[in-house]
């Protein structure tokens, strides 16, 4: 049996005769009993050939999702904000209090908008 973690509380015998009995009791999820096991039939009969294949071939991964090429399609498509031309690059600048708090006061944006400043002394030539 496997180490336990330190914090690990174990089922009392009654917790686990509960646990065991609500189990048994679920309609969604019987046990599986001998009429069960005698009508179980194997993978290779109930399966289409080529899952059953891909699920037994040991030279490929043991994955498979079989959806449409419109599923695929769906998947494939990019979510969030469209790719531009010339993206915005994060970096770490220091202004001072004043400068910061004078922007943050005027709401939303406020970064962009000290990008817009920026923007507009280096196209002046300003900078």
């Amino acid at each position: 049996m496997p180490k336990l973690k330190p914090n690990h509380i174990s089922p009392t015998d009654e917790e686990d005769a509960a646990i065991h009995a609500a189990a048994l009791a679920d309609p969604d999820n019987p046990p599986l009993d001998e009429a069960f096991w005698r009508n179980a039939r194997p993978a290779r009969e109930v399966l289409p050939p080529a899952v059953y294949a891909a699920l037994t071939d040991k030279s490929k991964p043991a994955t498979i999702t079989l959806v449409t090429d419109e599923q695929d399609r769906a998947r494939q498509k990019r979510t969030g904000r469209p790719p531009v031309a010339n993206p915005k690059r994060p970096t770490t600048i220091r202004l001072s209090p004043e400068v910061i708090d004078a922007f943050r006061a005027t709401g939303r944006g406020w970064q962009t908008r000290i990008d817009a400043l920026l923007r507009e002394a280096v196209e002046q030539g300003r900078v």
